[in-house]
Parts: C-alpha cells; structure tokens; sequence
C-alpha cells in the first residue's frame, strides 16, 4: 500500500463579467490548505487478499459465486489527532460485475471476471470504538454504516464517534477489521479454458478534511 499525503483540493472561483457593463477582464483565485498533520495507511499482509487456486467446477454457471471472505487488519497512523476520510480507485475500473464495487478484470478485453467489496468492522478510533461512516456525494453529508454494510467505490469512506451524530471524527490511530468479499461471474459467460488470474486492484488514499 502506497503512502499518500493529500492536500486539500483547490477550489477555482470565476468571477463573471457584469450583466450590465462588460468587463474585459476576469477574475481567478485559486484556494487550498495546507496540513502540517500527516496520516500513514496500511493493510496487514502487504494489502494481498489471496484466494489461491480453485477449480472452475466449483463455480457457479448462472448466478455469481462468492468465495470465502478474507479478513485482512487495515491500520492509519497520524502525526496528530487529524479527521480524514479514505478515498478509494478501482485501478480495474468499468470491469466489475456489480454496481459500487471493484472490479476483477477482464478476460479477452471483454468478460468481465466478477467484482470485490469490502466491509468494515470493528472500528476503534484512538482505543476507543466508533462507527464506519460514508459520503456520496464528496464530504458534504455523511451516512452511517450498517452491520452488514459494504464500502462502496464510489463513495469516500470515514470513522465517526458512535451515537447520533454522524460525522468525521478527529483521531491519531485507527484501527479496524477489512472483510473482503470476492464474487466470480457466472460461467456461461465466461472463457475458461486456460487458467484465469483474479486482477482485483485498488488504491485507498487519504484525504483531509
């Protein structure tokens, strides 16, 4: 897993010529933040969810096939008690066989393998446990996340203190349980005559809020 320190995104702001007169001129400005705080990630095993070799015999041919899930610890460590969120990117994007989630990669540029999705659990912020949070629509409002709730990849990812009041908390450690959850398409759509690697990638980078 790849370090990544984020600053904060800057903001264009067009200031538009009068309705009236007409400037010749226009305004740019350009904004942002800079973080002193650092935040580190990481995932246990080198971030490697493994299924090893399985036959195509015990796969599905109409309906997907879910294999067991893979429990891997996901850990962040900041210079400060910082709030953050976790923006994840499918690197095997459009290849995924469910909405939201991960892609497997293709097998001959076009029979899309299956898709990953991951869930967090056992969420401790600074020893203490909290809630797995997410935004749809980049930050602006934060939902909770249920028991049974998966991350999606299109949606950024955070911890909030556990009661009524969903947001990001600030925090110097986090801790917590990445289920993995691997599903592999029906057969009869798929090529599987020669042996097929599972390609799943993905990049979870922080983002500072």
């Amino acid at each position: 897993m790849n370090k990544y320190i984020t600053l904060l995104t800057a903001t264009l702001l067009l200031t538009g010529a009068s309705s009236v007169i007409a400037a010749s001129s226009t305004d740019l400005t350009v904004k942002g933040l800079i973080t002193p705080n650092a935040c580190t990630p990481a995932l246990a095993g080198g971030g490697i969810a493994d299924h090893g070799k399985f036959s195509v015999q015990d796969l599905n041919p109409d309906k997907h096939t879910y294999l067991p899930e893979i429990i891997m610890q996901m850990t962040v460590n900041c210079d400060a008690a910082t709030p953050f969120a976790i923006s994840p990117i499918d690197n095997r994007a459009g290849t995924g066989t469910s909405g939201n989630y991960f892609g497997l990669g293709l097998i001959n540029t076009h029979e899309k393998l299956g898709h990953f999705r991951v869930a967090p659990r056992n969420v401790m912020a600074d020893a203490t446990q909290a809630q797995a949070i997410l935004s749809t629509d980049g930050g602006k409002t934060w939902l909770k996340e249920g028991s049974t709730a998966f991350w999606g990849v299109d949606n950024i990812w955070s911890v909030g203190a556990l009661g009524t009041v969903i947001a990001p908390i600030a925090m110097k450690e986090l801790s917590l349980d990445l289920y993995v959850r691997t599903g592999i398409a029906p057969t009869n759509g798929l090529t599987l005559t020669d042996e097929v690697t599972l390609d799943g990638s993905a990049t979870l980078q922080i983002k500072y809020l």
